[in-house]
């Protein structure tokens, strides 16, 4: 049900999706569809909490710098000289022009193309050539310790970056503390696989639809056939934490081979036999996927271009930086096969959603409730927005 108000767009009703599993109804339309609905949720989800932007391997080398575009804003991803990564506005604080405007690496300082003032790796206004005049860098008003550029508070973990936009939301080691912990035995150096281990797919959908497919396994018999041959619903588990997290794990996950059978990436380090066969792919509220097995893991950050339009930048990591390229490709391509294989459900949702009657959807209380706690993790964050 929605409610008409008076602003210009129409407030959707929450109530019935904070429900329990067995009485809820799913979002509503509107929150897949409404461009209006979209922008109020950026607010409340996107922008509030610790979202996904990319990750540390996107600049891999202090002075590598990337710009990236977050809900309309520039952004800038950057290694700084001593090897921290920032994130910052990517804007001159003189006329708000665009400091960079492709993928590179800074070799001094980030100029600004228009009037050429000039910042550090880490932010500092540094120069600012004639701004007092021909020949006169300095002016009393221009205090340049007043002026870097804007930080976007940010945090890695597993090598994805986080963004708090708003900059009020508690420490991202207190928000996903239960995560951080459930997974600590997988705390150590990640390899990212390089070239052959990233590649993005686009899908004319909203970016909470791949999360919900993401978070359960009960689509796996009939979408994922040849996956399901040998990691059987029936061996699959719910993972659910209300108010923090979801997702699903599988008791018999089968290594990665060689083509000569022997073991194709060496195991991460001091693993318990839990992981011997097991393995578990769960989302970071609001928009990171992240899986890890024995011998590798992923992560996919999903880009929320628009209401119906996502783009999933999907990384491969490693133990071991030695890798074979080959096992890798392989690795890779096996794992785009079957991330491809949910574009259609995923778009035929989103298809969906613009059917008038459909209210929300129910769920499977048994299969479906980790996508009913990420419902009701996005519901409740609108809320607290609304006041």
């Amino acid at each position: 049900m929605e409610i008409a108000m008076a602003k210009d767009y129409i407030q959707t009703d929450i109530t019935s999706v904070q429900q329990s599993v067995e009485q809820a109804n799913g979002l509503a339309n509107a929150h897949y569809i409404d461009p209006a609905v979209f922008a109020e949720e950026s607010e409340a989800v996107l922008k509030a909490t610790w979202a996904g932007l990319a990750v540390g391997a996107d600049v891999p080398n202090p002075g590598d710098a990337k710009p990236i575009q977050f809900l309309g804003m520039p952004l800038l991803l950057i290694r700084d000289k001593d090897g921290d990564l920032r994130v910052f506005e990517n804007i001159c604080r003189h006329r708000g022009m665009q400091l960079v405007h492709e993928a590179k690496t800074i070799e001094g300082a980030i100029r600004c193309p228009y009037h050429s003032w000039c910042y550090s790796t880490k932010g500092k206004l540094v120069s600012t050539p004639h701004v007092g005049g021909a020949g006169h860098n300095t002016h009393p008003s221009i205090v340049k310790d007043n002026l870097g550029l804007n930080e976007v508070r940010s945090y890695v973990w597993r090598d994805v970056v986080f963004i708090n936009i708003s900059g009020d939301a508690p420490d991202f080691t207190e928000v996903h503390a239960d995560l951080i912990a459930r997974w600590s035995e997988f705390d150590c150096t990640l390899y990212h696989g390089g070239a052959d281990s990233r590649f993005e797919l686009e899908i004319t959908a909203n970016y909470k639809l791949a999360v919900e497919n993401y978070c359960e396994s009960y689509h796996l018999p009939w979408v994922h056939p040849g996956l399901n041959s040998y990691s059987r619903l029936e061996d699959h588990y719910n993972i659910v934490e209300y108010g923090k997290f979801s997702g699903q794990g599988t008791l018999v996950y089968r290594q990665f081979k060689a083509e000569d059978g022997s073991a194709a990436f060496p195991d991460f380090p001091n693993l318990s036999e839990k992981w011997n066969e097991g393995a578990e792919y769960i989302t970071v509220y609001p928009n990171v996927l992240l899986g890890v097995q024995r011998d590798h893991a992923f992560a996919i950050v999903l880009e929320p271009k628009a209401h119906d339009k996502t783009v999933e930048h999907i990384h491969l990591y490693y133990a071991s930086e030695e890798t074979k390229a080959a096992n890798r490709a392989v690795n890779t391509r096996q794992w785009k096969e079957v991330f491809e294989e949910d574009i259609f459900v995923v778009e035929g949702m989103q298809s969906g959603r613009h059917a008038p009657t459909f209210d929300g959807g129910r769920f499977s209380p048994v299969m479906d409730e980790p996508t009913h706690c990420y419902h009701d993790w996005v519901a409740g964050k609108i809320a607290s927005h609304r006041g």
